[in-house]
């Protein structure tokens, strides 16, 4: 084991101790994740949700989302943020599965090596690693370790990925660090870490359960918050 894969486990270990095994929400089916997830970007959970709810409550299927008046779809999630771009985009995405597989079901993805399966999601413009990550992870139950900011954030600054790798890159550089069972704690766990300590600006590092493996918090300009 490399110093870097016993450091990763290490940070697993103590945010389980701190935070115990998080829970998300109940598992989407796999359409409705990617719909979910292209509604997340560049913008809070909260709208997200709500988001979400008010295009399911508009068109109770994504046969109906998909071929909607571009409009429609669009008022629908204003909610969102960026709707004239998201909108376009899952109606997009919806055309291009429908296009290769005759049908809105992307469960035979479970079925596909990781990698195929990765690539096959990504290749709809829209759909970047994170996205792709979250379809497999959490609807399918497939090891793949999703990358947002804030985990981008944190293990940069613990040391866990070299400084200047593209957050492109990190999802699969993580992927080879922890134990594939450890993906779904981990990932929600370090989350929680960049919103409730580890923030952007200002990071709490006299709280942080992480201060002792941290390569940021040992820095001496940063020893008076520890």
């Amino acid at each position: 084991m490399t110093d870097l894969e016993t450091l990763a486990r290490q940070v697993h270990q103590r945010l389980l101790d701190f935070y115990g095994q998080p829970t998300w929400r109940n598992p989407l089916p796999p359409v409705d994740e990617l719909v979910s997830t292209i509604l997340s970007q560049n913008t809070n959970d909260a709208n997200r949700d709500r988001a979400f709810e008010s295009l399911r409550q508009r068109f109770p299927t994504w046969e109906q989302v998909r071929d909607a008046v571009p409009g429609s779809v669009t008022a629908a999630i204003r909610l969102a943020g960026l709707a004239n771009q998201k909108g376009p985009r899952i109606q997009q995405v919806l055309r291009g599965i429908s296009a290769e597989r005759g049908s809105l079901d992307l469960h035979f993805l479970k079925d596909l090596p990781l990698e195929e399966a990765r690539a096959w999601l990504m290749k709809f413009k829209g759909v970047g690693p994170k996205t792709a990550a979250i379809v497999l992870l959490f609807s399918l139950g497939r090891p793949a370790f999703p990358v947002d900011t804030h985990i981008y954030r944190v293990t940069g600054r613990i040391g866990l990925r070299p400084e200047k790798m593209m957050l492109e890159e990190a999802h699969v550089h993580l992927e080879k660090l922890l134990p594939p069972e450890t993906y779904y704690a981990a990932h929600l766990n370090i989350i929680r870490l960049g919103r409730e300590i580890c923030a952007a600006r200002k990071p709490a590092c006299q709280r942080c359960p992480l201060r002792e493996l941290c390569n940021y918090a040992k820095l001496p300009e940063n020893q008076s918050a520890v």
